[in-house]
């Protein structure tokens, strides 16, 4: 995988004609998902699809300008600082409200790319074109914002600030539930095995502490290196991995604090009591911010709580 400080021109260009093409095979995925049941809406991304037609169409006529007929195959991931995305054009029915939130993303990260790809080049001509098509892509936003205005309900469009929640999601929510979740259920084992094995709540909060601040650093670290946020808008790596470690030991440290009670039995009922209340506070952020519905959302979550802490109960009676 090549970091985009070191691709040439060439390269540059020849990612560009490839992330047009994506996102143009995209936009007409929308645009059939959605035709059915808003029209409107299916419109506005054929014409989308219509101009990163065009856009790929000017970046090969310039590509073959400059260096020739052959177009070097690189593609998104093959280059660090994007992100993989959610196929959300492959879901059927296609709701509107995900596509434009899609839609919304997809252009911020063409705008982000476009400028970050002019400011690496020295031709004058490529320049150029690379900030036309910032430009164009910043028009794309406002369009993605139009169909909030025209298509969703007027006490829902006024109350939302979509672009800042879509930040605060990326930045914030993703790298937090990711921590929360690995915390409040990967420890769960090794704390209920200790406590069991040993009936000694001080030994359990030991074991306890120890998974949370070791889980913290090393989820800390894997989401700070999955990568740089230049081109995707999710932030500094560090910080959204210093809010993923934090998160992670967080989520541990919550069902080991009541280790901290003498009396045996009652510690491990606060215990218990403390896993299901950090079980339901992700199920309820997973609702809220990652749109799944509530009962699958504790399904999910409860069952890997559950088998999680069934292993700490078989492992600490053996």
């Amino acid at each position: 995988m090549r970091n985009f400080d070191s691709l040439s021109e060439r390269e540059i260009l020849a990612l560009a004609i490839s992330l047009e093409e994506e996102d143009e095979r995209v936009y007409a995925d929308f645009a059939d998902g959605l035709r059915e049941n808003f029209a409107a809406s299916a419109a506005v991304f054929e014409g989308m699809e219509a101009e990163e037609s065009g856009h790929r169409r000017r970046l090969i006529e310039l590509y073959r300008q400059r260096f020739g007929e052959h177009i070097p195959l690189i593609r998104r991931h093959d280059v660090k600082g994007f992100v993989q995305r959610k196929p959300t054009w492959l879901v059927r029915p296609l709701g509107l409200d995900a596509v434009r939130r899609q839609a919304a993303t997809m252009e911020v990260e063409s705008r982000r790319f476009y400028e970050k790809a002019a400011g690496r080049t020295s031709d004058a001509g490529i320049r150029q074109l690379l900030d036309d098509l910032a430009q164009e892509e910043r028009s794309h936003e406002d369009r993605a914002e139009k169909l909030t205005a025209e298509k969703l309900q007027p006490d829902v469009k006024r109350e939302e600030d979509e672009a800042r929640r879509r930040l605060f999601v990326l930045q914030i929510v993703q790298p937090g539930l990711a921590g929360l979740m690995d915390g409040s259920v990967s420890t769960l084992a090794p704390v209920f095995a200790a406590a069991l094995a040993t009936h000694k709540s001080w030994d359990a909060f030991l074991v306890g502490l120890a998974a949370s601040l070791g889980a913290g650093i090393s989820m800390g670290f894997a989401e700070a290196l999955s990568d740089d946020g230049s081109l995707t808008g999710r932030g500094h790596p560090w910080f959204r991995g210093f809010i993923c470690g934090a998160m992670t030991a967080l989520g541990g440290v919550g069902h080991t604090l009541p280790f901290l009670i003498a009396d045996f039995r009652a510690a491990m009922i606060a215990a218990i009591a403390v896993v299901l209340v950090e079980l339901g506070t992700i199920s309820w952020i997973r609702h809220r911010y990652m749109d799944t519905p509530p009962l699958s959302a504790a399904l999910q979550v409860g069952l890997g709580g559950v088998l999680v802490f069934l292993t700490g109960i078989l492992i600490g009676s053996s």
